[in-house]
């Protein structure tokens, strides 16, 4: 589970924590699980790439070297499960961090804020998890240095940073403030990620929602900061931000961990929600983490370091003031996530590139050419010009260091991806995309996109700009042949997703051509 989640109905409880129900509820408490576990984002830790739902497997790195922890089976098989929990066992691992056994949790499950979950929803949140189907799978095992492997060391961790007890709403606060609240500080454990201060799993110290690094990105700051945070964001761009991933009018896109919370949490929640945890960010106050400063170095942007990698890979599309294009190409001036404390976000995106989200282009893995020191450059560069003036503290060693965690279908570092939607995928088989784009070269793939899409957007006449763009290039990117394309991979899937998304914007472009 990472980032911002949320609780999925709108009638969940915000007072006091009620009685749990029994297991053997019906199924209104099994459905309002099912809600909340995928408000909570949990299949994503607890499913290992190519495993089953719920059956965990996925290592989850601890910071400073620490090692990496496989996580749990929760289905309800017996053996290898939760199978035998009773009600009283969940609860306690939910609110206090205590296992079936009697051992304390590692924090990298979320409990110091599951802690302020009501006794109500986890109730129902284990009744949906008893309603899968078990599956077996044995726990992979740790591999945590010493001495963090030794379990009864947490206790002093515990008796430092956490803090038992469920949500209080604030009785100054209005219904919708408080159920925000409770989103964000509960079972959406949005600190875990945003917190200025992460001692692994301390939620209650300093840096509330201040933003700060996690596996390798930038988590930004959801303060009231007019500079870095959401000061300047109006309520409706953050609840079209949450629900979407892009919101009109603020540059950028979603990207990283947070894409996949929206993709398969925020974007399934209720408007009622989304709005609340909207109100809710909008109260807090503005919390700067740096002081804006530009090093005489690049006073003059013409000039200044990485102004050349810049002109090279970046220009023709973001432009030379940074503003890029509207509704098409994110602006550099004044997003977010160049603005930010840290440059690991504007370090992945240009290393791993972007697809297609909502009206946006897809952004080629431009950084899987460049080396590790033009990459640092231009982050600098970009970070302190067009009037940002973000610390301009990337450098070669740590691009390497990213680059090595990267890996998208873009950069040509990971597996094509699947399509999602069934709608979509259906049509790309229909329409035949596999096959006609087998083996096509460099010079073919704009006939070949240009024949494909309107006979695509037929079969599929409900999928977004961004879907079919991403679509088409994830059929391309299964069935070129990246030996005789004729590109270096990453341009050639970067040219081809610029270019499906192109066709799409100006359709007659080609016939003019």
């Amino acid at each position: 589970m990472r980032g911002i989640s949320a609780l999925v109905l709108g009638s969940l409880a915000l007072a006091a924590p009620a009685v749990a129900q029994p297991q053997a509820a019906g199924q209104d408490l099994i459905r309002k699980g099912e809600a909340l576990v995928t408000a909570g984002d949990c299949v994503a830790c607890h499913t290992a790439p190519g495993g089953k739902p719920f059956a965990g497997g996925l290592y989850i790195n601890f910071p400073g070297g620490i090692g990496r922890l496989a996580t749990p089976n929760i289905t309800p098989d017996k053996e290898t499960g939760i199978g035998t929990w009773s009600d009283a066992e969940f609860r306690r691992a939910m609110h206090e961090g205590i296992t079936k056994d009697g051992s304390y949790l590692y924090p990298a499950f979320p409990f110091p804020w599951y802690t302020k979950v009501s006794d109500e929803d986890v109730a129902a949140i284990k009744a949906y998890l008893f309603s899968l189907e078990p599956v077996s799978a044995p726990r992979k095992p740790a591999e945590i240095a010493f001495p963090f492997s030794i379990r009864d060391g947490l206790l002093a961790w515990r008796l430092a940073f956490f803090t038992p007890g469920r949500f209080q709403p604030d009785p100054k606060a209005s219904a919708q403030v408080n159920r925000g609240a409770y989103l964000v500080e509960g079972l959406g454990h949005c600190g875990a990620c945003h917190n200025g201060s992460k001692f692994v799993g301390a939620s209650q110290w300093s840096g509330y929602l201040e933003g700060g690094s996690i596996d390798g990105w930038y988590a930004p700051n959801l303060s009231g900061d007019d500079r870095e945070g959401l000061g300047g964001w109006s309520e409706d761009q953050l609840f079209t931000y949450l629900k979407t991933g892009a919101a009109p009018g603020r540059a950028g896109v979603v990207a990283g961990p947070m894409r996949q919370v929206i993709e398969e949490s925020l974007s399934k929640l209720s408007d009622e929600d989304v709005r609340a945890i909207a109100v809710y960010l909008k109260t807090l106050p503005a919390k700067p983490t740096y002081t804006p400063q530009q090093p005489s170095a690049f006073a003059q942007p013409a000039t200044a370091p990485g102004a050349d990698v810049y002109v090279s890979h970046c220009v023709s599309c973001h432009r030379q003031d940074g503003k890029g294009v509207p509704g098409a190409i994110p602006a550099l001036a004044g997003n977010g996530a160049v603005l930010a404390k840290g440059p690991e976000t504007v370090i992945r995106v240009v290393l791993g590139g972007l697809s297609a989200k909502g009206d946006y282009a897809p952004m080629p893995a431009v950084g899987a050419g460049m080396s590790d020191a033009d990459v640092a450059a231009v982050t600098n560069y970009v970070r302190q010009t067009f009037g940002n003036e973000a610390p301009p503290t990337a450098d070669a060693g740590q691009v390497a260091a990213l680059r090595g965690d990267t890996r998208t279908m873009l950069s040509g570092t990971a597996a094509c991806e699947t399509v999602a939607d069934p709608g979509l995928a259906k049509a790309l088989e229909e329409v035949g995309a596999d096959a006609k784009l087998k083996g096509v070269k460099a010079e073919d793939m704009l006939p070949r996109v240009s024949a494909l899409l309107p006979a695509l957007k037929a079969a599929a006449p409900q999928a977004a700009q961004a879907d079919l763009v991403n679509g088409l290039t994830a059929s391309f990117c299964r069935t070129a042949d990246r030996t005789t394309i004729g590109l270096a991979w990453p341009v050639a899937i970067g040219n081809f997703a610029s270019l499906v998304y192109g066709q799409l914007r100006h359709p007659n472009r080609a016939a003019k051509e």
